[in-house]
């Protein structure tokens, strides 16, 4: 599909053709969910944790005997019932990560880009380049342009003036092709890609 290309200026610039293989596949929320839930499970920390009763501060003696006391026969002083013991089936440090197929990854990265074709939140611009480290002219630029939430996705680098201008700006988020990933690309309204941008994902995901 052939798509126009603009620049900074909102002027357009040329055109572009979209393989239909990577922008041009139907919508699919199942694949969509099971990527970000891979995404978030994976990011989670799993550092919570709290002490068994093998680690709980206390001796392992029986506090009483046995028989005779009228009272519960109790093992030791660190059980989880205990005041002051150890919990019972508490958290522990682990990885929340889990496996899914790299097919599947794949395959969802491809639906995410289509997705935002689809609903017309996809742009193309041909470069991103500033001539001065400017955070409110880019805002104005932006502004103009109707990138209140944007994702902006250049080649394998990006030019280090726009990147140091449009950083700090709220809402908007700036990767390289390399990095571009579902998650990041559903949690923004606008999803902005360069001519290189679009080379990079094409070569990695055709």
């Amino acid at each position: 599909m052939k798509v126009n290309v603009i620049n900074l200026e909102n002027k357009k610039a040329g055109d572009i053709e979209l393989a239909d293989d990577v922008f041009g596949l139907a919508p699919r929320a199942d694949l969509l969910q099971r990527m970000v839930r891979y995404q978030l499970a994976a990011r989670r920390a799993g550092t919570h944790k709290i002490k068994g009763v093998a680690e709980v501060s206390g001796t392992g003696q029986k506090p009483f005997k046995q028989k005779g006391t009228g009272r519960a026969r109790q093992g030791q002083k660190r059980a989880p019932h205990q005041r002051g013991g150890g919990v019972a089936h508490g958290p522990v440090v682990r990885s929340h990560a889990h496996d899914l197929p790299k097919k599947v990854r794949k395959l969802a990265l491809k639906t995410a880009l289509s997705t935002k074709q689809a609903e017309g939140k996809l742009v193309i611009v041909d470069e991103l380049k500033a001539k001065d480290v400017k955070t409110k002219l880019m805002a104005g630029k932006f502004k103009a342009l109707g990138w209140d939430s944007a994702l902006i996705v250049d080649g394998a680098e990006m030019e280090k003036n726009f990147a140091l201008s449009a950083r700090n700006l709220p809402k908007v988020d700036l990767l390289t092709s390399t990095g571009a990933n579902v998650y990041d690309i559903l949690r923004r309204d606008t999803l902005v890609l360069t001519k290189s941008a679009v080379e990079s994902l094409e070569a990695r995901l055709k």
